[in-house]
């Protein structure tokens, strides 16, 4: 106990020098355990830090500064022939399948959020997303990392990041299905970080119980730091691993590891092989995805909410949109630039204020308060943020359909409905490329319900047509 005592008092003579020492209010009331577990999280916290965040994100409330000069940003087709911008694809998927075959590259999923938009009782990954069989979100990547391995005879190692709410869980689930088949060894989870949620008015720590801090997820630009707080990065540099293929845990036809991006990223000549991004081409102006643009001489993202949507309605003379290029949060990073930005305090990322209903106690009288109207700031960093640190960024163009099918909500746009749909559409062009018959209704849309197992393909590349027998109308198939 002399222990506990000494650490309590140290603790809060640091409190009460930065003035939150009200997170204590309960502290001599507490058992060890839940003292200990107080303390812990205080000393996880970077005490120092805290006034200056107070000021300039609690107490003030920064307005968003949009550059004088927006321009599109530039990126490379999915179409290699497009006349605005033709580009050799064959020789930069040359240039990534050498990456894959030299055991260079990585594959990251950032996955702390749980199924509870869906009305699923569990870490995201878990969430059954295959069109057919219900396979899980994490099966789907486990297999294509385990066919990216069989393909180029070195497979990815795999770092998950969860989050403090979902990391057991997400631990036990995959050793209870044995990784998928991949080897335990090269699966790496980590939660990443969290900050303390904040009152509104005053700028003080909230707590969430009498023994805990409120708090929230770093957001995902924390788990840059989480990547080397962990060990990952010290993990992936044992191994040799060079690049690093980032993505989040939501869609399950996602490219875990493309060949054609790695080589643009590696190898092309105005990418400094940094950070690179893939975009998606807008479906209308309204969409919210936020916007790949170039301002201040820098490749940066601007959110759909703060560029002006009169910018967002331009069109082109073919009738494109002036700006297209949308972010699906799909990247690639160095090794090299994880450990700069990791090493030099003026890369570290800026915060982001976002305003929240958080229950707490109030720690005067120890009453519970569950606020009606936003009583919070939480604040996150954002992955994006660190595209204009890296000397020359590039964008690449994914096709939606083989690339982009996330499950964020229940019902409507983003839903399993549209994911399972987008599936199927994505199986029947890549079958019908190789020679499969494939129904099709008046609508030309399929006539059945397919799903490709990853351990089948990545790349219609992989399909073996003469494997695959033709396919009835209103069949559900798994290839």
């Amino acid at each position: 106990m002399p222990a506990t005592t000494f650490t309590l008092e140290t603790m809060r003579s640091r409190l009460a020098a930065i003035g939150q020492e009200q997170v204590l209010a309960f502290a001599d009331s507490l058992d060890a355990e839940k003292l200990d577990h107080l303390l812990g999280q205080l000393a996880a916290l970077d005490l120092d830090a805290i006034p200056e965040l107070v000021a300039a994100y609690v107490t003030t409330k920064p307005e968003p500064h949009l550059p004088a000069d927006i321009q599109p940003a530039p990126y490379y087709p999915s179409n290699p022939t497009a006349e605005f911008r033709p580009w050799d694809a064959d020789h930069f998927r040359a240039v990534g399948e050498g990456l894959l075959r030299a055991g260079k590259v990585a594959c990251f999923t950032v996955a702390g959020g749980q199924g509870t938009r869906l009305g699923f009782d569990g870490p995201k990954g878990c969430y059954p997303a295959g069109a057919v069989t219900g396979r899980p979100l994490f099966q789907f990547f486990a297999e294509a990392i385990a066919k990216t391995g069989e393909k180029y005879g070195k497979t990815p190692p795999w770092y998950i990041m969860t989050s403090p709410l979902n990391h057991d869980a997400t631990v036990a689930y995959l050793a209870k299905h044995d990784h998928f088949g991949l080897d335990p060894e090269a699966v790496m989870l980590f939660p990443q970080g969290v900050m303390p949620s904040f009152d509104m008015q005053t700028g003080k720590m909230l707590l969430a119980e009498p023994h805990a801090l409120a708090t929230n997820p770093d957001g995902h630009g924390g788990s840059l730091r989480a990547l080397k707080v962990s060990g990952a990065l010290a993990d992936m540099q044992a191994r040799s691993i060079e690049y690093l293929s980032y993505f989040q845990v939501d869609n399950p036809i996602v490219r875990v590891a493309d060949p054609v991006f790695l080589g643009l990223h590696a190898a092309a000549p105005d990418s400094s092989g940094e950070m690179s991004s893939k975009m998606l081409a807008k479906v209308a102006p309204e969409e919210k995805l936020g916007m790949f643009c170039v301002a201040d001489g820098t490749l940066q993202i601007i959110e759909y909410s703060d560029l002006p949507m009169d910018l967002q309605r331009e069109r082109l003379a073919d009738g494109r949109l002036r700006f297209l290029a949308g972010s699906p949060a799909i990247h690639l990073l160095s090794v090299a630039f994880l450990d700069k930005l990791n090493s030099d305090p003026k890369f570290a990322l800026p915060y982001h204020r976002a305003e929240k209903k958080v229950a707490c106690v109030d720690p005067a009288t120890g009453e519970r308060i569950v606020p009606g109207v936003p009583n919070a700031v939480k604040l996150e960093r954002f992955v994006f943020d660190a595209m204009p640190l890296a000397a020359r960024s590039i964008v690449y163009e994914a096709n939606r359909t083989d690339e982009f099918a996330p499950i964020k909500n229940a019902e409507g746009t983003d839903s399993p409905q549209t994911s399972r749909d987008i599936q199927t559409r994505r199986a029947a062009g890549w079958l019908e490329a190789a020679g499969v018959a494939v129904p099709r209704g008046g609508d030309g849309e399929p006539d059945c319900t397919i799903e490709l197992s990853p351990r089948t393909a990545v790349d219609s590349r992989d399909i073996d047509g003469a494997t695959v027998g033709p396919i009835a109308p209103k069949a559900e198939v798994v290839v």
